[in-house]
């Protein structure tokens, strides 16, 4: 997709609702409208910068796009989400310039509005199950729900005079929030709203959990998580940082002597994995993890003002696919990299990253390498690295994901020369709370083992997230922690567990 200019794109859909504008559309003119692009900033441009990529929908993008819409009565959408927002609803209102009435829509059950918008991968919830693009036989010309979920919370967000949800009468029932990522906050908010006393035990030193320490900057604007944060706090949520469960104090201690109620476990997924191959004690390797929580919660990229060292890449090479490989990527451009690489052992087609953010990547200069994995990454005399040594690769039957295996093709080493390795290719959970609560089951990989309601194997210990799913979505997230923080209410009011 070539670049536009914000102003071009601005342009066109001014010149498209003008000729809508108190017109009944059918669903064949709907149809033929075409999608809205999103406006970004110049590639050239933003390589220097950490400053958000995109802008948003103006209003008559959003309108246009909105207009798209064929309000289904059986409404797939919905189906596709995961927290079941009123999809078409908080659409029409858009086309019908109700803006207020649009955003409460969608804060009747989500809670992170500007922040789904832009990082929760619509193309695989939502807009997959979307009819236009069904139609069209295009997934990808689906309605744009998620940037219209964006432009609507950010309207309502520019707009508002620092409010927050209503908070019912205390309870005087006590819960401890482990964590402070998105399945914690909406439990959060959930609990507080029912009046109970709500405390949020975060380790590190900044609450918001993997949308601060993982999503970049320029992806995901810190002040937005900053603002939710806030909310919470308003509503009368406490929030403690530097507290580490396991370390501060254990499960059974805020229990027993604490005197918490109930407990949730959203700590999230951040053991990095490696892939055991020789050349990963080298100096210039690092998980991606450590990279852009040195980047994005440290800001080691603001080298006059901040005191995080951070390594300076000249070549890159990134391990992986997904979206964190995409972040881990796009960082060392921003970082000054001559040269970044993503080595991916599939094709485009299987990679699990957005279709977006891999766009975003190619624009600003990001080299692919697929159907190629690292065999052994090679160092100099002093244990720096100086290259990789990767296999070529070519596409087998489907594994059990339902992408096609990758094939290592007999004889195919070669070598990419290469300072530093970021190394992207999953996490595992923390074992620190499972280590020190035994009767805390969890699976082989370590995650807490909840039912359907997140309820754990401790009596008033619930979980959700990515401690229960493995690394999973921001949105995704949030329906677990809803669904928990809805068994939790249940059984603080004495009421049988719902099957």
């Amino acid at each position: 997709m070539s670049y536009v200019a914000r102003e071009t794109l601005a342009r066109q859909a001014d010149e498209i609702l003008t000729t809508l504008e108190n017109r009944e559309l059918s669903k064949k003119e709907r149809m033929a409208l075409p999608q809205q692009e999103m406006p970004a900033q110049d590639p050239v441009a933003r390589r220097e910068t950490m400053s958000e990529v995109t802008f948003g929908y103006t209003e008559a993008q959003a309108r246009v796009e909105a207009m798209r819409c064929l309000q289904c009565k059986n409404a797939p959408c919905i189906e596709g989400c995961p927290v079941r927002i009123d999809i078409p609803g908080f659409i029409k209102a858009i086309e019908d310039r109700r803006y207020d009435h649009s955003i409460e829509i969608i804060r009747r059950t989500s809670l992170l509005p500007s922040i789904c918008g832009r990082v929760c991968p619509q193309e695989n919830q939502c807009q997959e199950r979307c009819t236009v693009g069904k139609a069209l036989k295009d997934p990808f010309q689906s309605v744009s729900i998620g940037r219209l979920e964006r432009y609507v919370a950010d309207r309502a967000r520019e707009e508002a005079e620092g409010g927050s949800p209503e908070v019912n009468a205390e309870t005087g029932k006590r819960v401890a929030v482990i964590g402070s990522g998105p399945a914690s906050i909406t439990v959060a908010a959930d609990l507080r709203r029912e009046g109970h006393a709500v405390t949020i035990l975060e380790a590190f030193h900044r609450p918001g959990g993997v949308m601060i320490y993982g999503i970049p900057e320029f992806r995901l604007p810190k002040s937005i998580v900053d603002e939710e944060i806030e909310t919470l706090k308003r509503m009368g949520v406490e929030v403690k940082t530097n507290f580490l469960v396991g370390r501060t104090r254990t499960l059974q201690d805020l229990l027993d002597k604490d005197g918490y109620d109930a407990i949730f476990i959203g700590t999230g997924a951040g053991l990095p994995k490696f892939l055991g191959i020789d050349g990963e004690n080298l100096v210039g390797v690092f998980s991606a993890n450590e990279y852009l929580t040195r980047s994005n919660m440290m800001k080691a990229y603001d080298r006059e003002r901040a005191d995080t060292p951070i390594f300076q890449p000249k070549v890159v090479a990134v391990f992986g696919g997904g979206n964190v490989a995409m972040d881990a990527a796009r960082t060392a451009v921003r970082l000054g990299a001559e040269s970044v690489n993503v080595i991916y052992r599939r094709t485009r087609t299987e990679m699990p990253a957005r279709a977006e953010e891999v766009d975003h990547a190619e624009e600003e200069g990001v080299i692919f390498h697929f159907l190629t994995s690292p065999k052994r990454i090679l160092g100099d005399d002093d244990d720096r690295v100086v290259g990789i040594e990767c296999l070529s690769y070519e596409l087998g039957e489907p594994d059990d994901s339902g992408r096609r295996r990758p094939i290592a093709i007999p004889g195919s080493e070669h070598v990419i020369p290469v300072d530093t390795v970021l190394v992207s290719i999953g996490n595992d959970s923390n074992p620190l709370i499972t280590q020190t609560t035994p009767q805390l089951e969890a699976n082989k990989w370590g995650n807490i083992v909840a039912d359907e309601n997140g309820k754990t194997s401790m009596d008033r210990v619930y979980a959700g997230g990515d401690i229960v799913l493995g690394a999973a979505t921001v949105i995704l997230a949030m329906g677990e922690g809803r669904k928990a923080a809805a068994a939790i209410n249940r059984m603080l009011r004495g009421e049988p567990e719902s099957t």
